[in-house]
Formats: structure tokens, sequence, C-alpha cells
């Protein structure tokens, strides 16, 4: 192997390590972006949890007033849908 054959192999190799350092450098950042795309899917998927259990609080209070209407008896059953009806005004 002659000078010149040295000096072609020498730029090669410097040119394979330049390219790895490269597309491995590209691939970490890839890595990072797509760590913080699942962290906002976690933060969005725990917001939307909280918006969600709050809702199902307020259905579950509807439904239990619902039920001790549909239970309860004559006068104090009228008592209650009037005091609903002026809490609903009321906001």
């Amino acid at each position: 192997m002659g000078f010149p054959e040295a000096v072609a192999f020498c730029a090669l190799v410097v040119g394979l390590i330049s390219i790895s350092g490269i597309l491995l450098d590209a691939h970490n950042r890839r890595l990072k972006h797509r760590e913080k795309e699942l962290e906002l899917q976690v933060r969005l998927a725990e917001a939307q949890g909280r918006k969600g259990s709050g809702e199902v609080a307020q259905l579950e209070q509807r439904l239990r007033v619902l039920e001790r209407i549909a239970t309860d008896k004559g006068s104090t059953l009228a008592a209650e849908i009037e005091d609903l009806r002026e809490r609903a005004d009321a906001r």
C-alpha cells in the first residue's frame, strides 16, 4: 500500500466516523423529542382524567338526588324539589 492509498484509507475512516457521529446525534435528538411527546401525552391524559373525575362526581351527586326523590314520600319530596329549583335559579 502506497502513500496515496494510505491517505485515502485515513480519509475514509475519518469520514465514516464523522457520518456515524452525525447519525448518532440525530438519533439522540429524535429520542429526546419522542420522550417530550410522551410526557406531553401523559400530562394531557392526566388533565383529562381529572376533568372526567369531576364530571363523574357531579353525575353521582345528581344520581343520589334523583334516587332520594324517587324514594321519598309526600311533603318532603315537594320541599326538596322546590329547594333544588331555588338553587338552580340562584346560579
